[in-house]
C-alpha cells in the first residue's frame, strides 16, 4: 500500500521559503505556501524559514496569523523553524524588538544573532541524532543560540563544544541553521518521517 503522501505547508512571508519547498517536495511531500489563516487548514505540518524574524513577525500580527498558527499547532500540526523560524517559536527571545511577539510554541528561550554579523556566516557540518551516516550539512547565517531548554525539550544536534544546535519538543523542531541552504535534505526528511509521522 502507498504511504500517504503529506502535505506540509511553507510560511512564504519573507525568506528562504522557496529553497524549503524545493527539499519537501525533492522529498515527495505535497507543499502550499502559506501566508494567511485559511491556508494552515488541513496541513500535517509549516515550517517556518530562515529569513529576518523582526520581518516575519511584524508580517505575522498584519496577516492575523498569531493565533490561528498557535491553534493549529495545538491540535496536532507538526512546526519545523529553522534560524529565523526557531527564533519566533521560542517562549523568549533575548534581543528582541519590544514589538517583536513569540510564537511560544516551544519551551526554549532563544539569543538572536548569537554567532555574529552577516560577515561572520558560514557552512559546516554537524551530528544529528536519529539521522544516520554522516554529519549533516548546515549554513549558520546571524544564527541563534538555544540559551534555556524546558524540560521537555530534547537535544537532537550540538556543536563540538556541546551548543545545542537543534532541538525537538513534541511535534515541533527548530534548529538554529539552514539545512535548507545545502544539498543535504536529510533534516527535512527526519522532520517528515519522525515529526510530522509521529
Amino acid at each position: 500500500m502507498e504511504p500517504v503522501r503529506k502535505t506540509i505547508g511553507v510560511l512564504a512571508l519573507q525568506g528562504a521559503f522557496r529553497e524549503h519547498r524545493r527539499m519537501l517536495e525533492g522529498l515527495g511531500a505535497d507543499t502550499r505556501l502559506v501566508r494567511w489563516p485559511s491556508e494552515l487548514e488541513r496541513l500535517d505540518g509549516l515550517v517556518i524559514p530562515g529569513g529576518e524574524s523582526t520581518a516575519i513577525a511584524k508580517l505575522l500580527a498584519i496577516h492575523g496569523m498569531y493565533g490561528p498558527l498557535r491553534a493549529a499547532h495545538a491540535a496536532g500540526m507538526a512546526v519545523f523553524g529553522t534560524c529565523a523560524g526557531a527564533i519566533l517559536m521560542a517562549r523568549d527571545i533575548e534581543g528582541a524588538r519590544s514589538d517583536q511577539e513569540p510564537l511560544a510554541l516551544m519551551d526554549v528561550r532563544i539569543r538572536r544573532n548569537a554567532y555574529g554579523r552577516q560577515i561572520d556566516s558560514f557552512e559546516t557540518t554537524v551530528p544529528w541524532a536519529g539521522i544516520e551516516g554522516d554529519p549533516v550539512k548546515g549554513v549558520f547565517i546571524r544564527a541563534p543560540r538555544f540559551a534555556d531548554l524546558g524540560e521537555g525539550v530534547e537535544v537532537l544536534s550540538t556543536s563540538e563544544d556541546g551548543e545545542p544546535l537543534a532541538v525537538r519538543e513534541g511535534r515541533a523542531l527548530a534548529a538554529a541553521f539552514h539545512p535548507e541552504l545545502t544539498d543535504d535534505s536529510r533534516v527535512h526528511a527526519f522532520f517528515l518521517e519522525r515529526v510530522v509521522g509521529s
